[in-house]
């Protein structure tokens, strides 16, 4: 393959995502998944040839496949290559990258903020987060000029930070959408308002994603779980608070937002 060739190590739909923005920018990629599906003249012979010839490889699977994806592969990575992973969690992906790859192979673990249905929204900006490394101290700007070249906004930000901040909005709002999609809230009805009309759209984007994604945001993410702990004792709270200004007959002028 040629000199800055991006290599996509899964050809799902995020992989799909990847290629379809390195065409855009005018980059050079190259694509192996053993479920088959890249296009004639893009597909790699096997994932050894994919990582010996590109000088980014972009693992683009599923978190939990992520290290037997690279292990597979770890012999035929080059010293000078550089490994990104794309999931919507880092502290456990880093972890991974950190003990296979080592010093050896530079590696960055970074979080895409868009996936297939936003891209075919349309949505923009385009963001994502690279997260800095000690074992490879220049890997995060090489992938910022990756994706800024795919159009990218880029924010710099720790693993673990990372996922702290995930946990209070995208872990937080993927939940509350699966238990709206669970009573089929809103479900056929035309009489919604603008406030519902948004969180039904996360509630779509819960919908089209990959099944995956939802256990990996909430299981795979070490501070989701507190969140929506306190997301269940606040909403908790706030039905109580309902509750007994029903029994005592209080005015609806008389409840305080954002009590508790």
């Amino acid at each position: 393959m040629a000199k800055g060739t991006i290599g996509i190590l899964g050809f799902g739909h995020f992989g799909r995502a990847l290629a379809s923005l390195a065409e855009g920018a005018g980059l050079a990629w190259r694509a192996f998944d053993p479920a088959g599906g890249v296009p004639a003249g893009r597909a790699a012979a096997d994932a050894g040839s994919l990582a010996d010839g590109a000088e980014v490889l972009a693992a683009c699977v599923p978190v939990p496949a992520l290290e037997a994806s690279l292990g597979a592969v770890r012999r035929a990575l080059r010293a000078g290559s550089l490994v990104l992973d794309v999931g919507s969690v880092k502290v456990w992906p880093s972890e991974v990258m950190a003990r296979l790859l080592g010093r050896e192979i530079p590696w960055c673990a970074t979080h895409p903020l868009f996936g297939p249905v936003s891209l075919a929204r349309g949505e923009r900006p385009l963001r994502v987060v690279v997260c800095p490394n000690g074992q490879h101290t220049g890997s995060a700007a090489r992938a910022r000029e990756l994706y800024e070249r795919l159009g990218c906004e880029v924010t710099e930000m720790d693993a673990d930070a990372h996922d702290r901040h995930m946990a209070e909005t995208h872990a937080l709002a993927f939940f509350v959408s699966k238990a709206m999609l669970e009573i089929e809230a809103g479900h056929g009805s035309e009489l919604v308002t603008p406030s519902f009309r948004a969180m039904a759209q996360t509630v779509e984007t819960v919908r089209g994603d990959a099944g995956h994604l939802f256990s990996l945001i909430q299981l795979g993410n070490p501070h989701a779980q507190q969140a929506r702990q306190r997301l269940m004792e606040a909403m908790g709270r706030i039905d109580l608070e309902l509750r007994d200004a029903a029994a005592r007959g209080t005015g609806v002028h008389e409840i305080e937002p954002g009590r508790g």
